[in-house]
């Protein structure tokens, strides 16, 4: 992973439960940076007894000096959300940031924001910072479940009819094109969401003959269209076969195994940990936004760091050398 170099520490102050499986971790840092909307804290968290980093992003403008994460308890968790909600006020905590890699732009005719389950948590801080500033916006809200939808109390207060929410236990569907008509022609789309969401606004925004940079999005990464389950990759040139088991990624199961790599964002949005896909046996689950729909159905490459094998057996190849 790319080398941060603003290290440092903070000490949690309170949490509190936004939903069932959401915890909002309020965070008193050494030194406070305040975070333009969009931004994140890349955390050290301690997965089976070595740190690892998770990314999360920063909850509302922080005015108070205080940085707010919201972290969502998974089912499927690799580690890190289980760690944080083990933590409890007064665990001291490291971490690098803000860093703004999801900017907020400004001046704009008109914002058309989509929030899909977690993914509200850019999205919100975007919203409310475009409603004190007075901007033309509006703010689509989707989750499975009203119990799932945190801080939707505060979006009401704050934009009122400019916020549309939608649930799935409602039959309730995002219609991402009939929203994106409704957007001025030089409007801009933020999303963040599960990768059937990006992928959806992509499709609806190129058919909208818009210009691609109106687009901006954010993934979380861990979302797939199969269940997540063990596979194993071999690497012939290497002499190496590797289980990946369900609560890593290929790109930690890797490392781990002495396999040298290159990565970054470990969101599947830079395309750094790309390796080339030599035989599969079973399904290739792209979990990126790296790729175009075209390359991921040509097989060639995966993004090591959210792309994994619905069962069975991938055959890689990497021109890293053994550490």
């Amino acid at each position: 992973m790319l080398a941060r170099t603003d290290q440092q520490t903070g000490v949690l102050r309170a949490t509190r439960d936004l939903t069932p499986d959401i915890r909002l971790f309020e965070i008193e840092p050494a030194i406070f940076t305040p975070p333009p909307p969009g931004s994140h804290l890349d955390l050290t968290v301690r997965i089976e007894e070595r740190p690892d980093t998770r990314s999360y992003s920063i909850v509302g403008a922080c005015a108070d000096g205080l940085y707010r994460i919201a972290v969502k308890l998974l089912p499927q968790s690799r580690g890190g959300s289980a760690y944080m909600w083990t933590l409890a006020p007064g665990a001291r905590l490291s971490f690098t940031g803000p860093h703004d890699t999801f900017p907020l732009g400004t001046g704009r005719p008109d914002y058309l924001l989509v929030a899909g389950g977690i993914g509200i948590t850019p999205i919100y801080t975007m919203a409310t910072a475009l409603a004190r500033a007075g901007a033309r916006m509006r703010l689509v809200y989707a989750a499975r479940r009203a119990a799932d939808l945190a801080l939707v109390d505060e979006l009401r207060e704050a934009l009122g009819e400019r916020l549309t929410v939608i649930t799935s236990e409602t039959g309730g569907r995002v219609d991402l094109a009939a929203a994106i008509a409704g957007l001025a022609p030089d409007g801009e789309l933020y999303v963040c969401g599960p990768i059937g969401m990006l992928e959806a606004a992509k499709h609806a925004w190129q058919a909208s003959g818009r210009r691609p940079e109106n687009l901006r999005f954010e993934t979380f990464g861990c979302s797939g269209r199969f269940p997540t389950v063990p596979f194993t990759v071999a690497i012939p040139r290497l002499g190496k076969e590797i289980v990946v088991p369900a609560n890593r990624t290929m790109l930690d199961a890797l490392e781990a195994a002495g396999v040298a790599m290159i990565s970054d964002c470990r969101k599947g949005e830079c395309g750094l940990c790309a390796l080339p896909i030599l035989a599969v046996d079973g399904t290739v689950d792209h979990r990126d936004v790296f790729f175009s729909d075209a390359e991921k159905a040509s097989n060639a490459k995966l993004c090591t760091c959210v792309s994994r094998v619905a069962g069975g057996r991938i055959t890689i190849d990497t021109a890293d050398r053994q550490e």
